[in-house]
């Protein structure tokens, strides 16, 4: 047997716009359905939201979205402290993003870095040929790493 882990994102209303950013960043194809397109009349507020999304590339990447329904105020920014120097992240989760190749995931970084707040800046770290920590426009916080040979 085996399974299939995919993050589930939660947006109030941006959904649309961070699948579409993250297709751009990752490539691959992404599928929208709204609570229209399941019934909901258009007049109702939502409507056009997201009820399911994803983005999946054929490099392997995934993640699903959707709009809660009946919020509409903007998902909240990664909170972050600095305690003795160091800036401390505090949140649920993290998506973590591994390659094969600095230059590989320095794309990557180079796309969700865009109205990003960088957490730790993509470079050389001592467990990895580079490494870099931001929590991107839409309030998720990311890891981007290169595969150590160990």
């Amino acid at each position: 047997m085996s399974f299939t882990t995919t993050a589930h994102l939660n947006f109030h209303g941006q959904a649309r716009e961070a699948l579409e950013f993250y297709q751009s960043v990752f490539g691959g194809k992404v599928t929208i359905a709204t609570y229209g397109d399941f019934g909901m009349p258009e007049d109702v507020p939502g409507s056009g939201d997201v009820v399911f999304g994803q983005v999946v590339g054929d490099n392997g990447f995934q993640v699903m979205a959707y709009d809660v329904p009946g919020r509409s105020e903007p998902t909240p920014a990664g909170r972050t402290t600095r305690e003795n120097g160091m800036t401390i992240t505090t949140e649920k989760f993290f998506l973590s993003v591994r390659g094969e190749t600095v230059d590989e995931v320095g794309a990557l970084w180079e796309g969700l870095s865009v109205g990003a707040h960088v957490i730790a800046a993509y470079g050389p770290a001592p467990w990895a040929p580079a490494f870099g920590m931001l929590t991107d426009r839409f309030g998720v916080t990311w890891i981007l790493d290169v595969a150590a040979a160990y």
